[in-house]
């Protein structure tokens, strides 16, 4: 499927067009620049558009206007899942207490630092029906696994204070989550990083880019007890 947005406003130079979809980048830097903004959307749009398989694309003339085009591809049973269950979860879905949930779905606490990422993968698992917590470093992870008792634990393995692998040390010697489902992710995969996510005491491990459908997966077998 292909989508594209189009406008007639001030367009683009070839040049700063490389700068787009970068973090925290705008084409107007200067301190009194005419533009508000965080540089965040697009950055944030091509990662979740090739996270699902995508890609975004730019056509713009200085003074004349852009096209913005993303492609995504199409499977027809994929809205199928994503409209099974979703209510109106939206006034209670951060309270811990919370137990209706959809069947196949849970409370997730995501462990990361990085927000784009934190972002993107709230926005997609809250979309699947599951309830999202969210620990913004390793030394937040035992307290906020304490408050909301989650189902699964998504662990990135770069953290500053305390990383991945020291983290999932203290939740296991902690007997309430002796067997909670820990998932690392790294965006920095080496050879033995899965073995060591093993050893650390994690359940499975992720390499990203990762498919956000087949992460949704994973977690929803994890949450049924089915083998992967």
């Amino acid at each position: 499927m292909r989508f594209s947005v189009t406008d007639t406003g001030i367009g683009i130079t070839p040049e700063d067009q490389q700068k787009l979809f970068k973090p925290f980048v705008q084409i107007d830097s200067s301190l009194s620049r005419q533009y508000e903004g965080t540089g965040l959307g697009l950055a944030l749009v091509k990662k979740m558009v090739e996270m699902h398989g995508g890609s975004v694309a730019v056509q713009s003339d200085a003074g004349v206007g852009s096209q913005f085009i993303f492609v995504l591809p199409w499977n027809q049973t994929m809205e199928i899942k994503a409209d099974a269950g979703l209510s109106d979860m939206v006034s209670e879905k951060h309270d811990p207490k919370q137990k209706a949930l959809p069947a196949g779905c849970g409370k997730i606490l995501i462990a990361d630092d990085n927000e784009v990422n934190v972002i993107m993968l709230m926005d997609y698992l809250e979309n699947r029906g599951h309830q999202v917590f969210v620990a913004h470093h390793g030394g937040e992870v035992l307290q906020e696994a304490q408050r909301v008792s989650p189902d699964v634990i998504l662990m990135d393995l770069q953290m500053p204070q305390v990383n991945g692998f020291e983290a999932t040390g203290r939740l296991r010697k902690d007997p309430q989550f002796a067997s909670v489902t820990i998932i690392g992710l790294t965006a920095f995969a080496m050879d033995g990083d899965r073995e060591r996510c093993l050893e650390a005491g994690m359940d499975e491990y992720v390499s990203k880019p990762f498919s956000l459908k087949d992460l949704n997966q994973m977690i929803e077998n994890f949450i049924n007890h089915s083998p992967i």
